[in-house]
């Protein structure tokens, strides 16, 4: 558990508040500053996962605010990072997890499919952040974005997704710029394959976890417990001096490239349409 290495009370008093926070890398991440004592927000789509994610936060103790938002509407998440003021007080920690993603060739992406993950992923970060600046700039609070490593390796099959995620770290460097000057904290967490999410099931590592093992020098996924621990370690105090960085939390998976991934989901898409890899 993650209070046998972080205090019980690193985040007491504390508020988070997590688009796409109802499941996946993004609830474990909620599921670990509640452990250390913060008060959650969490915002997405589905308000079924939303009340899953609330029991699970709760029954570690923290107090939960919900609220059903779709980050590529600005004024719905003014009005849930406002409705979450209300509900827990202002937001010390604003997560930007919210994204979308799936595979397929370049030339084969829709203009709608490629707005739609820049939206979800790039331009709902920047709502959010926006929404959040008068919280922040209040608490002296901090922004964690997720990233992916596709914003600076390149992956076959996820043109969309790299030029989303890219462009989310160069906010991030730009707002850890601007924003410093009110102690605004702004770094990137940079999850590897991860067990049992949504986006390892995009991505075909749930019928293929021997293929993300060997591209991993590790040898392993990630547990969703080892995201959480070092987010949490980020938005804490213990990272009070850092800021404008990028955190690899993905067991050195962007050491060896993206060819493994590359040839694989190529096979798995020549299997789908007959045609030769």
């Amino acid at each position: 558990m993650i209070t046998d290495h972080f205090s019980p009370d690193l985040l007491k008093g504390r508020t988070a508040f997590i688009t796409g926070g109802g499941s996946g890398v993004n609830l474990a991440i909620g599921k670990a500053f509640a452990a250390l004592g913060a008060r959650i927000g969490i915002c997405g789509r589905t308000r079924e996962r939303l009340e899953s994610g609330r029991i699970a936060l709760e029954a570690l103790g923290a107090e939960v605010f919900t609220a059903v938002a779709d980050v590529r509407d600005a004024e719905a998440v003014q009005a849930a990072l406002d409705a979450c003021r209300l509900a827990l007080g202002p937001v010390d920690i604003l997560v930007c997890g919210a994204a979308g993603n799936f595979v397929a060739p370049a030339e084969a992406i829709s203009a709608k499919g490629f707005r739609t993950v820049v939206e979800i992923d790039l331009l709902g970060t920047f709502h959010a952040t926006r929404a959040a600046f008068p919280q922040l700039r209040e608490t002296r609070g901090n922004i964690l974005f997720v990233s992916g490593g596709q914003s600076f390796v390149p992956f076959a099959f996820q043109a969309h997704v790299g030029a989303a995620k890219a462009g989310i770290d160069n906010l991030m460097r730009n707002l850890a710029l601007e924003w410093g000057r009110y102690g605004i904290r702004c770094n990137s967490i940079v999850p590897g394959p991860v067990k049992d999410t949504e986006g390892m099931k995009r991505l075909g590592g749930q019928e293929d976890p021997d293929l993300w093992r060997a591209m991993t020098p590790l040898g392993r996924m990630a547990e969703q417990e080892e995201i959480g621990q070092a987010a949490a370690f980020l938005v804490s105090p213990l990272a009070s001096y850092v800021s404008g960085a990028r955190l690899c939390v993905d067991g050195g998976q962007n050491l060896t490239g993206s060819t493994l991934f590359n040839a694989a989901i190529a096979r798995a898409l020549a299997a789908e349409t007959g045609d030769p890899a």
